[in-house]
Formats: structure tokens, C-alpha cells, sequence
């Protein structure tokens, strides 16, 4: 999910032109500590909103903060452009987990089976939705062939 190369162009013109606006009118010292800060500030923003993880693995479903375990998802599809934007737009449900980012147009809706779980389904934003959707669709059929058993 990292951000996109134009991102971190527009970061670095932006401290550019911050510091080009303060070398003029602060002493040069005081210029530079500020645009170091500030380019400090912005790599870590942009690396942090860059990295939330999409992993499967372990019989576990991880988009960002949130785990599921496999047992609890239903069909896992990936969806084109246009899907993506009704699912998240007019056809999105309030209750719904999303884990999405403006930069990636597809993602994958996973149903969730789980009674006890307040969302209908998972969105998850990501370049590669096809893999996604297959990873857990992978993972769903491996756990329900091995037993149902989910490791601690």
C-alpha cells in the first residue's frame, strides 16, 4: 500500500519551496533546522499512511490494525475500478470494514461469516486483487481441508 512516487515528489517540491521561502527570511541555520524537521515530519507520514499491512497467513486475514481468522470469511472477490468506487461510494454499507487508500482504484470485498461480527464484509484496497482474493480463498479452502483447526 505504499504511497505513490508523485506523493513523495509533491513532499519533497513542497519542503523545497518552504525552504526556500524561510532561507530568504530567516537566517540560513534557523532555514535548514525547519526544512529538516519538516522533511522528517513528512517521510514519516508518508512511509506510516504507506504501510498498513495486507497479509494472509497463519490462518489469519491482517488489512491494516484489524486480524480475522479465515474461518470466519466468506468468498473473497476482487473487484475492478468501477466496482471498487460503488462499494465504497452508493453501494457501501456503514457497518463495513475498509481499509482503502485514494491511490489504489481495485480491492478486494470479503464477506464475513462470523455472526458475532458487526461488519457484513471487509474492503481492502491493493494493486495486486486478484493474488489477494486468491491468498484468501487459499487459506479458507486449507483451513476447512485441515479440520477447522486454527493454530493459537
Amino acid at each position: 500500500m505504499r504511497v505513490p512516487l508523485r506523493w513523495w515528489v509533491q513532499w519533497t517540491m513542497f519542503v523545497a519551496s518552504l525552504w526556500l521561502a524561510l532561507v530568504v527570511a530567516v537566517p540560513g541555520p534557523l532555514a535548514w533546522s525547519v526544512s529538516a524537521v519538516l522533511l522528517a515530519v513528512s517521510v514519516t507520514l508518508l512511509v506510516g499512511y504507506g504501510a498498513a499491512p495486507v497479509v494472509v497467513a497463519d490462518g489469519v486475514l491482517r488489512a491494516g490494525r484489524a486480524r480475522i481468522g479465515v474461518e470466519h470469511l466468506g468468498e473473497a472477490r476482487a473487484l475492478d475500478a468501477a466496482e471498487t468506487k460503488h462499494v465504497h461510494g452508493p453501494g457501501a454499507d456503514a457497518r463495513a470494514y475498509l481499509l482503502l487508500r485514494p491511490y489504489l482504484n481495485r480491492a478486494v470485498r470479503v464477506e464475513v461469516t462470523d455472526p458475532a461480527d458487526p461488519a457484513p464484509y471487509w474492503l481492502v484496497g491493493t494493486r495486486h486483487p486478484d493474488r489477494l482474493a486468491a491468498a484468501i480463498t487459499t487459506a479458507r479452502e486449507a483451513h476447512v481441508a485441515g479440520g477447522g483447526d486454527m493454530p493459537a
